[in-house]
C-alpha cells in the first residue's frame, strides 16, 4: 500500500486533497506542511496555521474535537455575494437594488447570527425566519432599518403578532403567505394591532431544482400557493382594499442546486408570476428568489450533488438579466432583488478539527515460497493466480482469485480442508488484492466489479468525533465534505484509510471523500507516530451540521473557537465556547445529574456496609463519578 517515491512537495499535497478546487482561495498549504486559512486583509492575506491554532488551544486547556469558526471568512462570503450582485446590476444597467437575507435555520448559533448582522450592515443584509424562535432572534439582532426580515413557515397568532410588532418598531418585516389559511389570520391580527402588514406570497412553481432537496419546488412541494390560490389571495386583498399590502413574490426551488440551467428556468417562471401580480394591481416591488446557491464541496465545478457548475457571479448575472428582461418587456419598475443564500454564506467559515485515537491497519497476506505437499487443489490454484498476476490480466486474475477463494471457503465449511489451509488461502487472496489495487491506481477506467477494492483494503482511522453530532449530512444523505490532515503535508501520505468515529454505531464512519471526477472510497493518510498527535480537519461544515447534529451515544456539542484578525493583523481568540459536559448532555435527555449522584452515593454506601469497599474506596468512586459528570463527552487524554 505504500510507495517507494521519496520526493514530495506541499504543492502536491494541496493537489492531492483538492484544496485549490474546493478552498475558494480561503485555504492553502504552507511550506511547513500545515493547512493555512487565508484571511483576506490588505495588502496581503493573513495566514493562520490550523495546527498552530490547535496547539494554542491545547495550551489554554481547550481540547479537540473543536469547531473553528473564522469571522473574517464569514465577512468575505457576505461581501462576495453582494459584490456579485452589485457587479451584475452595474453591467446590466439594472436600476433596481439587491437585498440579501440570511436564513437563520442554516446555522442558528448566536455568534453566527450576531456576526452576520454585524458584517451585513454595510450591505443591508437581513434575515429569513421560519419559526417564532428564529423571528425573536432576528428582532433582537437586526438593528438596520433598511434590511429585510422575511417571515416564512407556519404562522400562529403569536408569530404573526411578533412580526407585526417588528414592523411597528421600524424593522422591514415581510410576512410571506405560504398556506391558504394564513391571509385571514394575518389581516385579523393586523387590524387588531392597527398595523398595515407588508405581505409576500410564495408561488408554487412547476420548476424544480434537482438534487437532494428537489421537493422544495414543483406541484407537490410542502409550501407555497398554486396559481389559483394566488388569485384567491389577490381577490381577498382587493375586497378588503388592502391590495397595496402585497409587495413580494417569493419562491424556492431547493437547497444546493447544482445546475445553473435549473435556476434560470425557475427565475423565468417566477418573473411571469411577478408581472401578472403587478398587472392585477398589487403594489409589489420585491422578488425573492429563495435559496439554492450551491457550495462546491468536492471542487469539481460540475453538475453533481456535491458541487455546482456556476459561480456566484454567474448566479447573480442570470437573476438580474431574467428580471430585467421580464419587467422591461412589460414596462414595469424594476423590483428589489432578494436572495436567501444560507449555505453559501456560512459553509466555508467553519472547520471541525479532531485527533486520531488509533488505527486498525490492513496488512496484506504473506506469500509462502511453497505450499504444503498435501495442499488442496483450490489452494494451489490460488497460489498460481497470485504468481501469474500481471498488468495485462488484472480483470481475469481478479475473477480467478474470487472464485478460488470462495471455493476454498466452501470446502472449509464442509470439512474438507483444515483451518490452517483456509487461513493460508485468505493471506494469498488479500496479498493479490493489494497488488491489484496498486495496478489499478491511476487508471482512467476501473472495471465496475473492482471499484470496491480500495475500501476493502483501507486502514481504519478512529477519530475523536461523532458523525451524528458534527457531520450528520455525511451519514444521512451521503454529503461529501473535504477531509484532510491539517499538518505533516510536507510528508508523502503512504496509507489509505476510512474514518470511524467513537460512537458504537456501524454507520458512524466516513468512507466517501471528494475527488476531482468522482468520490474516493479511501483517504490518503500518514503513518501514526507514537510521540505525536495526528489531526484531521473536516471543511465547509458551517451549514446545517451543528443544528442537525444529534446526541447519539450522548456525545454532545464540541468545543468551539471563534477566530478573528484585528486591525493590526493579529489573530484573536475572540470567543471560546466549551463543549457539553456529560452532566449537561444527560440533562438534555431528562436525567437529573444531582439525583444520579445521590443514587451513586447510596449504592457506594451500601457497598461499604456490605464490606465490599472501604470508606476511602467510596470517596474515590464518588470523586471519579463527579469528575466524569464534569468531563467532556469526547475522549479525553
Amino acid at each position: 500500500m505504500g510507495t517507494t517515491q521519496t520526493s514530495w512537495t506541499c504543492e502536491q499535497a494541496a493537489e492531492l486533497y483538492g484544496v485549490p478546487n474546493w478552498g475558494g482561495g480561503l485555504f492553502g498549504v504552507s511550506a511547513h506542511g500545515d493547512v493555512e486559512v487565508l484571511l483576506r486583509k490588505r495588502p496581503r492575506p493573513v495566514r493562520i496555521s490550523l495546527a498552530e491554532l490547535v496547539g494554542g488551544l491545547k495550551e489554554r486547556g481547550l481540547d479537540t474535537p473543536v469547531l473553528l469558526r473564522f469571522s473574517d471568512i464569514l465577512s468575505s462570503r457576505i461581501a462576495e455575494l453582494h459584490g456579485g450582485f452589485r457587479k451584475a446590476i452595474e453591467e446590466a444597467g439594472y436600476t433596481g437594488a439587491y437585498r440579501g437575507v440570511y436564513p437563520i435555520k442554516v446555522n442558528q448559533q448566536q455568534k453566527v447570527v450576531q456576526e452576520i448582522a454585524e458584517f451585513g450592515r454595510a450591505y443591508h443584509h437581513g434575515f429569513e425566519t421560519g419559526s417564532k424562535a428564529e423571528l425573536i432572534a432576528a428582532m433582537a439582532y437586526m438593528q438596520d432599518p433598511d434590511a429585510l426580515i422575511v417571515c416564512n413557515g407556519y404562522k400562529d397568532e403569536e408569530f404573526v403578532d411578533l412580526a407585526l410588532h417588528a414592523l411597528r418598531i421600524g424593522l422591514q418585516t415581510m410576512l410571506v403567505i405560504e398556506t391558504p389559511g394564513e391571509l385571514p389570520l394575518i389581516l385579523a391580527r393586523a387590524d387588531r394591532l392597527g398595523v398595515s402588514p407588508r405581505l409576500g406570497v410564495r408561488a408554487k412553481l412547476a420548476s424544480r431544482g434537482g438534487g437532494h432537496w428537489d421537493g422544495s419546488g414543483g406541484d407537490r412541494s410542502k409550501f407555497g400557493l398554486n396559481a389559483a390560490q394566488i388569485i384567491d389571495v389577490v381577490d381577498h386583498l382587493r375586497a378588503c382594499d388592502k391590495l397595496d399590502c402585497l409587495q413580494m413574490l417569493h419562491y424556492h426551488v431547493g437547497s444546493q442546486v447544482s445546475d445553473i440551467s435549473k435556476l434560470r428556468i425557475a427565475i423565468g417562471e417566477a418573473c411571469r408570476f411577478y408581472v401578472e401580480l403587478v398587472n392585477e394591481g398589487a403594489q409589489m416591488g420585491f422578488i425573492d428568489v429563495g435559496g439554492g446557491l450551491a457550495v462546491d464541496y468536492d471542487g469539481s465545478h460540475a453538475n453533481t450533488p456535491s458541487s455546482r457548475n456556476y459561480s456566484t457571479a454567474e448566479y447573480a448575472a442570470d437573476i438580474v438579466e431574467a428580471v430585467m428582461n421580464a419587467t422591461q418587456q412589460d414596462g414595469l419598475a424594476p423590483p428589489t432583488l432578494v436572495s436567501e443564500s444560507g449555505r453559501a454564506t456560512v459553509a466555508h467559515h467553519s472547520v471541525l478539527v479532531f485527533d486520531v485515537l488509533d488505527v486498525s491497519r490492513f496488512e496484506p497476506g504473506r506469500v509462502p515460497d511453497a505450499l504444503p505437499e498435501d495442499a488442496s487443489e483450490m489452494l494451489c490454484n490460488l497460489m498460481d493466480a497470485c504468481r501469474n498476476l500481471r498488468d495485462h490480466n488484472v480483470q481475469e486474475s481478479f475473477h480467478d482469485l474470487v472464485y478460488y477463494r470462495d471455493e476454498l471457503r466452501s470446502l472449509f465449511v464442509h470439512g474438507y480442508v483444515p483451518l490452517r489451509e483456509r487461513a493460508l488461502g485468505e493471506e494469498l487472496f488479500w496479498h493479490a488484492i493489494c497488488r491489484i489495487s496498486e495496478l489499478l491506481r491511476g487508471q482512467e477506467r476501473v472495471p465496475e466489479e473492482m471499484e470496491g477494492i480500495e475500501p476493502m483494503i483501507a486502514d481504519v482511522y478512529y477519530g475523536n468525533f461523532s458523525v451524528f453530532q458534527s457531520l450528520p449530512d455525511a451519514w444521512a444523505i451521503n454529503q461529501l465534505f473535504p477531509v484532510m490532515p491539517i499538518h505533516r503535508l510536507n510528508e508523502r501520505p503512504t496509507r489509505r484509510g476510512v474514518l470511524a468515529d467513537i460512537t458504537c454505531d456501524s454507520d458512524g464512519k466516513i468512507d466517501q471523500f471528494p475527488g476531482l471526477h468522482e468520490a474516493r472510497a479511501a483517504l490518503p493518510l500518514h503513518e501514526m507516530r507514537e510521540d505525536q498527535d495526528y489531526y484531521l480537519g473536516a471543511f465547509l461544515v458551517g451549514a446545517y451540521q451543528e443544528t442537525l447534529g444529534d446526541l447519539h451515544n450522548l456525545l454532545g456539542d464540541t468545543n468551539v473557537l471563534h477566530v478573528r484578525v484585528n486591525d493590526e493583523d493579529e489573530v484573536e481568540f475572540e470567543t471560546e465556547i466549551e463543549g457539553d459536559t456529560v452532566a449537561e448532555v444527560l440533562s438534555y435527555v431528562e436525567y437529573e445529574p444531582r439525583e444520579m449522584l445521590a443514587r451513586l452515593r447510596a449504592s457506594a454506601e451500601r457497598a461499604v456496609r456490605q464490606g465490599r469497599i472501604s470508606g476511602s474506596d467510596r470517596r474515590e468512586i464518588v470523586s471519579a463519578y463527579e469528575a466524569g459528570m464534569r468531563g467532556y463527552t469526547y475522549f479525553e487524554k
